[in-house]
């Protein structure tokens, strides 16, 4: 597309300097974003009761099909990626509403909500985007689609059972 600020901005630096400081700032704000999260969860301001049980049940559910949809963005040739476009989007979407279902605190609607809300904002971004540029997906392979489920679930479970509680010091199932 010509006229946007990004394409003016990747023909002035170059593709790879570009995407070296759309990285380094990506990086940096995911730090701080972490960092703060981390703060704010040590005095947390509860704002309303905790979730009923069945909300984790719900939660576990929702963040092993954010982890597929996730996965499918990546495995080329995908029916996933062919029929939802942006699954990663998508994933974003369903694991930040996943967690703000799960959790009662200001820290956790603040951070799982504007995810959510970045994440609806940037899909529609990206449809209009695809549509102004007649952007067409192939069918995907089922066998490639098969992959992206089984990439999911296993990144699933390895999150869920050991790196959420190391990284975040949160045992989903404990």
């Amino acid at each position: 597309r010509t006229g946007s600020w990004r394409t003016a901005t990747v023909a002035r630096l170059g593709d790879g300097a570009w995407k070296g400081l759309y990285s380094v700032a990506s990086i940096a704000g995911f730090a701080l974003i972490v960092w703060g999260y981390g703060l704010a969860r040590q005095q947390p301001v509860v704002l309303w009761a905790a979730p009923p049980v069945w909300t984790k049940h719900v939660s576990a559910l929702l963040t092993l099909i954010a982890f597929v949809l996730v996965a499918a963005a990546y495995v080329p040739g995908n029916g996933i990626k062919a029929r939802l476009h942006h699954p990663m989007t998508l994933g974003v979407k369903v694991w930040a509403f996943a967690h703000l279902i799960a959790n009662n605190t200001l820290a956790d609607v603040l951070l799982f909500g504007g995810f959510l809300a970045w994440s609806i904002a940037v899909f529609a971004a990206a449809r209009r985007r695809d549509r102004a540029d007649g952007v067409t997906y192939g069918p995907g392979r089922a066998s490639r689609s098969v992959v992206a489920v089984v990439v999911g679930v296993v990144a699933w479970i390895v999150f869920a059972l050991w790196l959420h509680g190391w990284l975040i010091g949160v045992l989903p199932f404990g």
